[in-house]
């Protein structure tokens, strides 16, 4: 078990958490690969190709789909998490170990997989466009947010909901850069990066969550159980399925989403998703 003073070491920011996890190996999900993966079921190549180079609102991917879909990842993620493995993929070694805690940076970088997905299908855009190895702070910023959701911080909630609009407004495909290091939503992620801080260790995982999400012992003690990860990311996905990108105003006619149904009965994504992480 990790005690709670060597979790709480002063060097263990939430931004250096974030840092570390988004590091991990297969913890960057591809945008592409995982929409061509978990569609390819559901959907035509064509429209499969459109949700790609657009968003699946925008290819007009019926929202019965896209919730299958998101429930498939979500069990799909839940069952990788029922074990936390080692660190020492991690770039820089077991050096970065000293302020990062193993079991909560692959408790985080099982977060952070499941909310990209969450925020591919439903119509976000690439969070991790760069090829560098370091987080840009408008990507460390929207998964900051996403973390605060899946832990029942509410503001994050808007922070998020402030962020979507803002990318369905402009119909952009890239994150709203000055809003998010600068501008409006800044202070929302000042905000949640300092609860999910040094005080998060202390207070928020070893209370907040415990208590909203009963766990046998301490939750960052070598594993999760199936219990742990599916109401917080049930909690994200429910926060995404409600916001502007995925409006009618941004999907297809009702017309053609019948016609979609009917040509592409639901099927598990299962099998495509395992050989995606391959």
């Amino acid at each position: 078990m990790v005690a709670t003073r060597d979790i709480a070491h002063s060097g263990s920011t939430f931004s250096d958490l974030l840092d570390v996890a988004a590091q991990l190996p297969a913890v960057r999900i591809n945008r592409a690969a995982y929409l061509r993966s978990a569609l390819k079921r559901h959907c035509s190549e064509e429209q499969i190709e459109q949700a790609i180079a657009t968003t699946p609102a925008a290819a007009g991917i019926p929202l019965t789909t896209i919730t299958d879909v998101a429930n498939t990842s979500i069990a799909y993620e839940t069952s990788k998490v029922t074990g936390i493995s080692t660190v020492a993929g991690i770039p820089g070694g077991l050096a970065m170990l000293g302020t990062v805690p193993a079991d909560m940076a692959q408790y985080v970088g099982h977060m952070l997989r499941i909310a990209q997905k969450l925020a591919y299908v439903y119509s976000w855009p690439d969070l991790f466009a760069g090829d560098g190895d370091d987080l840009d702070e408008a990507t460390e910023g929207i998964l900051t947010l996403f973390v605060g959701v899946m832990v029942g911080v509410q503001f994050a909630q808007s922070g998020v909901s402030r962020v979507s609009a803002m990318i369905a407004a402009q119909v952009v495909r890239k994150l709203p850069q000055q809003a998010l290091t600068k501008g409006a939503i800044y202070p929302i992620v000042k905000k949640v990066t300092g609860l999910l801080g040094v005080q998060m260790t202390k207070k928020l995982f070893a209370s907040g969550v415990a208590k909203a999400i009963p766990v046998i012992g301490a939750v960052l003690s070598g594993g999760l159980t199936l219990g742990t990860f599916l109401p917080m990311s049930k909690k994200l996905q429910k926060h995404l399925a409600s916001l502007e990108l995925t409006k009618p105003g941004h999907r297809a006619g009702e017309d053609e989403l019948v016609e979609v149904v009917a040509q592409n009965p639901g099927a598990s994504e299962e099998p495509s998703e395992a050989r995606a992480e391959q």
